[in-house]
């Protein structure tokens, strides 16, 4: 999971002003590394101005397609998004991480269940290919999906979603909800916060009918939703979320404080590919992640903010304290897994062990 492979560009289409849809071109040699379960992504790696960037985007297409895209919108000083914009073009060869993430939930042919999903802006990328696998692969199932946008012409995917609605009308139930832009049932006015999903709650959405909920946006938004769902009795574990990366502060952190920890080495253990290897490191200094990278080991990772999951592995020895842990679900935590882009070691000796993934 960790290997990049180079693969090259089929098309760079223009979905809005500022989001780009990238197709790729994947071989028949890496058709099998190249699979992916809807709501993954992908982690993209350039070199800029002599500086490795990496960053996660979600792929939009659903498994059934057998074609694999995403879409990259330009934030502001986003160095990744602006270079992608202004040089990635149809031809061009890039590396790519085998698909990762676990947004998403186990699919049943004979289940009928409501699949509820809450998106803002980009946040949709994921979420349309969960939307089209969970349609196709569930007959007696239907889907609704509330997507926040700033205006209409800000929509991504908009056709694409009609299109989908047109399909399934019987089973897509589509709201947008437009914060700059006036619509006929103000209901679908304004911002999706706290009070606007209450609202929805009460006079749209049955909220004993949900099964599965999905929710991937901002920060704010993701809390919001995720509160009114608690509030309604739906359990966290059905409950799926993927947070934005691109909100997240970069560039180095400080050390953490504590002279007695700074002063002990930590001894780490890392198990990949069915190898093992050590290094050592002062203990609160740096995140495991970046001790490691510091001393040449190349391990997967991408944000390094908690929130892809790309890093993730299980911790068999030793204790370590995490900061944001977005990515982990509260069992995964429970049997053992980190993030070791948020780990700081408390204890002398760490075994990290990137074979196991269940």
């Amino acid at each position: 999971m960790s290997q990049f492979h180079p693969l090259r560009i089929a098309s760079c289409r223009n979905e809005t002003r500022d989001a780009v849809v990238v197709t790729f071109d994947v071989p028949d040699t890496l058709r099998d590394a190249f699979r992916f379960v809807q709501g993954q992504h992908l982690t993209l790696r350039v070199v800029v101005n002599g500086e490795e960037l990496r960053r996660s985007y979600s792929i939009c297409s659903a498994p059934f397609e057998n074609t694999l895209r995403i879409a990259i919108k330009r934030v502001a000083d986003g160095l990744f998004s602006s270079w992608a914009h202004e040089n990635l073009k149809p031809g061009q060869v890039i590396d790519c991480m085998e698909p990762a993430g676990r947004f998403h939930v186990p699919l049943e042919p004979a289940a009928a269940r409501h699949h509820l999903a809450f998106a803002a802006g980009s946040g949709i990328t994921p979420v349309l290919s969960i939307i089209k696998t969970t349609l196709a692969a569930e007959p007696r199932s239907h889907m609704t999906l509330v997507y926040g946008n700033r205006a209409s012409t800000s929509v991504l995917f908009r056709e694409e979603l009609a299109d989908i609605k047109d399909r399934y009308t019987a089973r897509f139930n589509l709201i947008h909800i437009l914060s700059r832009e006036h619509q006929d049932i103000e209901l679908f006015t304004g911002r999706i916060d706290g009070d606007k999903c209450d609202q929805l709650f009460k006079h749209w959405i049955d909220p004993s009918t949900i099964d599965v909920a999905y929710i991937c946006g901002p920060r704010s938004m993701m809390e919001a939703v995720s509160g009114s769902l608690r509030s309604r009795r739906i359990d966290k574990s059905r409950i799926k979320m993927e947070l934005f990366s691109d909100a997240l502060p970069r560039g180095p952190r400080s050390p953490r404080s504590g002279a007695e920890c700074r002063a002990q080495e930590c001894k780490v253990t890392v198990v990949q590919d069915g190898r093992r290897r050590e290094f050592s490191f002062a203990r609160n200094q740096q995140t495991v992640l970046d001790s490691a990278l510091e001393q040449g080991f190349e391990l997967p990772y991408s944000c390094k903010g908690g929130v892809c999951s790309t890093c993730r592995c299980k911790l068999t020895r030793g204790q370590v304290e995490m900061g944001a842990q977005y990515a982990l679900e509260d069992y995964e935590i429970a049997r053992g897994f980190i993030l070791p882009c948020q780990s700081y070691a408390l204890t002398n000796e760490l075994v990290l062990d990137y074979d196991q993934d269940s």
